[in-house]
């Protein structure tokens, strides 16, 4: 019985663990959205910290005003920097992102993303702040 307990324990945290890819991608595509519909309150709410930064509000500013969508944002590739962390860690996203609306129109951008896991609390996932429009074969 103790190992059936210890494998469903193991089980659960793996669980957890493995989410945190998924809460990351789920975070970045509601930030889209807001930026897709020019919606600088709302971006500004899904980036902690960035109001109170006037560089990072001017670039949120700048996003909105410039990378506006016709329809729905989908994202191709997410390239995480900060993926299957066991502490705390900060990296650099770079996201791959369409409208469906508009064929063929492809967006590239850098996003400062913040990761914590721990047993307790399992994974958790900010996002700090949103770059500008980068090439499309541009790192981070």
């Amino acid at each position: 019985m103790p190992i059936v307990l210890l494998f469903l324990a193991i089980s659960f945290e793996l669980a957890r663990y493995l989410s945190a890819s998924g809460n990351e991608r789920g975070a970045v595509v509601t930030l889209l959205k807001a930026q897709a519909q020019g919606d600088v309150p709302a971006m500004l709410g899904h980036l902690d910290g960035c109001a109170q930064d006037p560089a990072c509000v001017a670039q949120v500013r700048r996003n909105a005003a410039t990378l506006n969508a016709k329809g729905q944002p989908k994202i191709l590739l997410l390239e995480s920097g900060s993926a299957y962390t066991l502490t705390s860690s900060t990296g650099l996203t770079r996201v791959v992102w369409a409208d469906l609306q508009d064929k063929g129109q492809t967006y590239v951008q850098c996003v400062t993303v913040r990761k914590h896991w721990s047993l307790v609390d399992g994974a958790t996932v900010s996002l700090r702040r949103i770059g500008p429009r980068i090439g499309n074969e541009a790192s981070c």
